[in-house]
């Protein structure tokens, strides 16, 4: 069963790791999917060719969603070319990570700048077009982080919790056009970017976890794929963990 059959998502960073991973999970599901990279072209051509091979319509957009107006021109762009706009999942992120007494004030601005200022743009976009259709899901990427902190992370985790903040305020104000907005919080998910780390700190890491394992990308697409889709029709302003009980 396709449970996001006919709809239209933006999926801003998708181009590899957890964003790639709920293209692929959308488009199998019958979902359209509209999503952004920022530099790799190759990847996201690649990406764009095979979510195509679905039968589903998949475009990829270079667009940095830290640039309010870029935002408003992506969305804008996306409507014209699909039609609707029913999901968007704000999913891109970067991390500076450094000990507070060693943070400089741009690794600070740039985080919370891409992190969180990213999901205020993305989310003014669509608003208009949600509102008309008196519908819509948005999906905002956190981290366990984000709900707890971490040593190291204090940019990083600002912006998260400010996520979910943001995210219950959205929730609170579009519920009753029948727009909802959940953040999904991720705990230690294995991509590309953590298989260049030290196998025995990952094993540890591992361990650490009640389901002895690191989550993948496909984890965090299946609940994106239950936010999105009308199995979640009443559920709004939540938070998520998926992180195999770390934070249990």
């Amino acid at each position: 069963m396709k449970l996001l059959q006919g709809k239209t998502a933006i999926i801003t960073g998708a181009s590899r790791g957890i964003g790639k991973g709920i293209a692929q999970a959308f488009a199998e599901h019958g979902a359209n999917v509209a999503f952004t990279y920022s530099s790799s072209a190759e990847s996201a051509n690649a990406l764009e060719t095979e979510l195509n091979t679905l039968g589903i319509k998949a475009k990829g957009y270079q667009s940095n969603a830290a640039d309010f107006d870029a935002a408003q021109k992506l969305a804008e762009e996306v409507l014209a070319e699909f039609g609707s706009i029913d999901i968007l999942v704000n999913n891109a992120g970067i991390t500076k990570d450094n000990l507070l007494m060693r943070m400089g004030e741009d690794d600070f601005d740039k985080v919370i700048e891409v992190n969180l200022k990213s999901v205020f743009n993305m989310t003014k976009a669509v608003q208009r077009t949600m509102l008309k259709q008196r519908k819509g899901s948005i999906i905002n990427m956190s981290s366990v982080v984000g709900v707890k902190g971490n040593a190291g992370q204090a940019n990083y985790a600002a912006s998260k919790a400010g996520i979910i903040g943001f995210s219950k305020s959205v929730a609170l104000e579009l519920g009753s056009r029948n727009i909802r907005s959940n953040v999904i919080a991720p705990g230690f998910i294995e991509t590309e970017m953590t298989a260049k780390l030290d196998e025995n700190t990952v094993k540890s890491w591992r361990e650490a976890i009640p389901l002895k394992r690191g989550g993948t990308p496909e984890d965090i697409a299946n609940v994106c794929v239950f936010l999105a889709s009308d199995l979640s029709a009443y559920v709004t302003g939540q938070t998520i963990n998926v992180d195999g009980g770390m934070l249990t």
